[in-house]
């Protein structure tokens, strides 16, 4: 056994002690060291981000704001007007208290197709922060040239300047990425992981010395949830091409499932984006307040800039005063979307307007942006190729030999929306059929195109480049209407209706329709038309407003249109179709035929009919107006209502008034929500009704004030709701006021897995049925729709749509057909969504329906 000093031990031992002592008395130190430590490298990865992100937010803001139409003139908020999408229909729990319906949700059914009826009675909107707010993605529809691009460049630039927050209860703002379709290196290769294609997408844009840290922070504002991606362009592609990118969504969505998407898309062809759980919100047509803001923001615009620059470089233009301009250009602008109205305003200020229809306007914009001595039939060429070999976004090679294949008879400018010639004393005069510039195959080569064709095209803004050597024409619009000519004069209509349904299908159809002659066209998809939707009969009665009024199928739509808005029986969303067709098609006959219809002793059809007359603002109809609204039908009531406030001659607003002061309760509320349309005379009765002396008035008055969304009213309920002798007027401004405060049920809320959603669980209960943990649930739903309560159908609706199958449309048919007209329209609704995201809709009949 070894020797073992105890001095040396105990010394040891003391030493050891002291040593542990120290050291349990420095860890504290030694932990705000390693806490300093990693705070400062925190902070400079913070800091190393914080530049990075702040670039990526300015490069999105600048590239945000020149993606409208005038961007050559004005940045987008200089000019914009806030976009706002029609709110849909609440969604129904089951248990929980919903929204109070108003005149609006009561009376005019929700068309997400036709939003100029919304915007013209004021129907309930989501700004677009609202939208995403909760929790869902969404997918923007609306017509080329609603304004779908301006909607997310605007959503675009409220995230980047820190405006936008994708969760409420987080402290973060959502990081934009914001890119269109063709951007996009797709299809994106299934085993790698998706977000390769959104990095990669935005190397194009970054500055150099961020290429090396993004792909890194793009990965971690996926994670965390912050990414906001807002792709545009899928509205322009065909069936084809919008499969790769709904399959690149969902491997996005499943990798990445805090991520939050906006994109784009026409009504009826959102094809995949359903069942992802994508929900579709219509932009509102601009009313008139919105047209003359518009209006008088650009001329003021103009003139210190465009006009003021061009007296400072010499040239001295002709100036007219700004308000002669802005009052004519208050008229005529019935049904107008946000792309027309710009080009006919831009058109009436530069001086350079070809006509003053809208085809002008357009003809006006093609010559603007054309490449100098550029031949029309170069471009129109171009355009059909694009339309009939469905490539929306092209290859330059490719346009190159199509373009190639032909000769161009006559090197012409364009002129206006029809070719013109001279007459032997000068002046304009309209060429005839056959002196129309038509392309033929080539005998010599005179005015061959090249590519630097393209690239002239390219460099005057007429066409977009991309990376990956892609090109786009800078509209669909545009595109629609240079190959709605071709497309007529070599007779490949029939080539055109042979494809499947997309959107540059439908635009190149409705210029064909109002340059051409498009009888085959349109007696092809009148055949063709049937039950639930008969959507090829709107799709035609869409080019009504611009066809020249004899053509030859006008009467055959009109009466196909008659039919359906009299068909007694069907859901009022495909009746009220039919009128809002009417009422787009700007027909002189259409308000004699509203008068008529007025006279039905139909309670579905004479709303209808009271809607389509305020619709055209027929003054003629005030009379036959005020003598239907007395009948004993409220929604005939509240239709009437809504037409006289929208009419807006004095006989027709002293007719709501005597409603408001003399009529029963439900007239009186009818008539004070309806006057909560007309910002002038009717916010000037509701606040002098607020002050009289008839409770039912002022009762009345609180319903009228909730539909205005402006600080006085608020002020005015509240001082109702303290000041006021009666407690059935404060309590009514009380309820209103307290559902202000409530989140908006109208807002698309993210579904939750069905095996969590207490309603179902509670009615599988009752059934003896169970629900799968993470599945569809699609048997429990369908045997809620089909036996459940009115809140159990309504609310198992949503949940079916993204699986809907044959044995689900026919148990929605049945629904769409049944007594109860609530789950009627909803079951309209869900079908016109299963049909838009490319599922076959069987003929009712097949079911013994319809």
């Amino acid at each position: 056994m070894p020797h073992i000093d105890p001095f040396s031990f105990f010394i040891g031992f003391f030493v050891g002690i002291v040593f542990w002592v120290l050291l349990g008395r420095a860890r504290p130190l030694w932990d705000q060291i390693r806490e300093n430590a990693k705070e400062q490298r925190e902070a400079a990865k913070a800091r190393r981000t914080s530049g990075l992100e702040d670039n990526h937010r300015r490069i999105t803001l600048r590239r945000a704001q020149g993606m409208h139409l005038a961007s050559s003139l004005f940045a987008l908020d200089e000019i914009l007007q806030e976009p706002r999408l029609i709110a849909p229909p609440a969604r129904v729990e089951p248990g929980v208290i919903g929204l109070q319906e108003d005149i609006i949700s009561q009376t005019l059914p929700y068309m997400p197709d036709w939003p100029d009826l919304a915007g013209i009675y004021g129907a309930p909107t989501l700004t677009l922060a609202q939208a995403i707010s909760g929790g869902a993605n969404i997918v923007i529809t609306g017509a080329a040239g609603a304004g779908k691009t301006v909607a997310l460049a605007h959503l675009a630039s409220l995230a980047a300047n820190l405006k936008v927050r994708l969760d409420p209860k987080s402290e973060a703002e959502a990081v934009p990425y914001l890119y269109h379709v063709a951007d996009l290196g797709l299809p994106h290769e299934a085993s790698k992981d998706p977000i390769n294609v959104l990095t990669n997408t935005a190397t194009e844009f970054a500055p150099f010395f961020d290429l090396g840290r993004l792909p890194g922070f793009i990965q971690r504002t996926f994670q965390t949830g912050q990414a906001l991606l807002l792709i545009d362009g899928f509205d322009e592609l065909d069936s084809i091409n919008q499969q790769s990118v709904v399959a690149w969504f969902k491997a996005l969505i499943q990798a990445y499932p805090k991520v939050r998407i906006v994109t784009t898309g026409y009504p009826t062809q959102l094809n995949g984006l359903i069942s992802l759980g994508f929900n579709p919100l219509a932009l509102i047509s601009w009313n008139q307040r919105t047209v003359a803001r518009f209006i008088q923001q650009w001329g003021e615009l103009w003139s210190q800039t465009v006009a003021a620059d061009s007296s400072s470089a010499g040239s001295n233009p002709v100036q007219v005063d700004p308000l002669l301009i802005n009052s004519w250009m208050m008229t005529d602008n019935h049904g107008l979307t946000p792309f027309e109205l710009t080009l006919k305003v831009w058109g009436a200020y530069a001086g350079d307007s070809l006509g003053p229809r809208v085809l002008d306007s357009i003809a006006t914009h093609v010559r603007r942006v054309a490449p100098s001595g550029t031949p029309v039939a170069a471009l129109e060429l171009l355009a059909m190729q694009v339309i009939l070999t469905s490539q929306p976004v092209f290859d330059p090679r490719a346009a190159r030999a199509w373009v190639k294949q032909y000769d161009i008879v006559e090197d012409k400018p364009i002129q206006s929306a029809e070719t013109l010639t001279q007459t032997a004393e000068g002046e304009k005069a309209p060429v005839t059929g056959s002196q129309k510039i038509r392309i033929k195959k080539s005998k010599a080569n005179e005015g061959m195109p090249t590519y630097g064709l393209l690239s002239k095209m390219v460099d005057s803004g007429l066409l977009l480049s991309h990376p990956n050597n892609k090109m786009r024409f800078l509209h669909s619009v545009l595109k629609g209407y240079l190959a709605g000519q071709a497309i007529g004069d070599n007779d490949a209509d029939q080539t055109l209706l042979a494809q499947s349904e997309w959107n540059g299908k439908s635009v190149a159809l409705h210029y064909l329709a109002a340059r051409g002659n498009a009888s085959r066209a349109a007696e092809a998809l009148l055949k063709s038309s049937e039950l639930p939707l008969h959507n090829p009969t709107f799709s035609v009665a869409h080019w009504l407003r611009d066809a020249p009024k004899e053509a030859e199928w006008r009467s055959k739509v009109f009466a196909s249109l008659l039919q359906i808005l009299q068909a007694e029986g069907q859901p009022l969303g495909l009746r009220g179709q039919a009128m809002a067709a009417f009422v787009a098609s700007s027909d002189p006959g259409t308000a004699t035929l509203f008068r008529q219809l007025l006279s039905s002793k139909s309670f579905e059809l004479v709303p209808l009919a009271a809607l389509g007359s305020g619709g055209i603002r027929d003054s003629k109809a005030v009379d036959a107006l005020e003598e239907v609204m007395q009948a004993p039908s409220s929604s005939v009531r509240r239709a009437c209502c809504l037409a006289l406030v929208a009419i807006g001659t004095e006989r027709a607003l002293e007719a709501v008034g005597r409603a408001l002061l003399q009529g029963d309760e439900d007239l009186r509320k009818a008539a004070a929500e309806a006057l909560a349309n007309d910002p002038t005379e009717g916010y000037a009765m509701l606040r002098e009704g607020a002050g009289l002396n008839d409770i039912m008035v002022r009762r009345a008055i609180i319903h009228g004030l909730s539909r205005i969304e402006q600080p006085w009213a608020v002020e005015l309920m509240q001082k109702l709701q303290v000041e006021d002798e009666q407690w059935v007027v404060r309590n009514l401004a009380t309820q209103y006021l307290e559902q202000k405060t409530r989140p908006d049920p109208r807002v698309p809320q993210k579904l939750p897995v069905p095996s969590e959603t207490p309603w179902l669980i509670e009615f599988a209960g009752k059934q003896g049925m169970g629900i799968p943990r993470g599945g569809s649930a699609a048997e429990v739903l369908a045997t809620a729709f089909r036996f459940g309560s009115t809140e159990e159908r309504l609310a198992a609706l949503p949940f079916l749509k993204p699986v809907a199958n044959e044995g689900i449309i026919g148990a929605l048919y049945a629904g769409m057909y049944g007594e109860d007209l609530e789950v009627r329209e909803a079951s309209f609704h869900a079908i016109q969504e299963i049909g838009a995201n490319g599922t076959h809709l069987p003929h009712p009949n097949q079911f013994g329906l319809g």
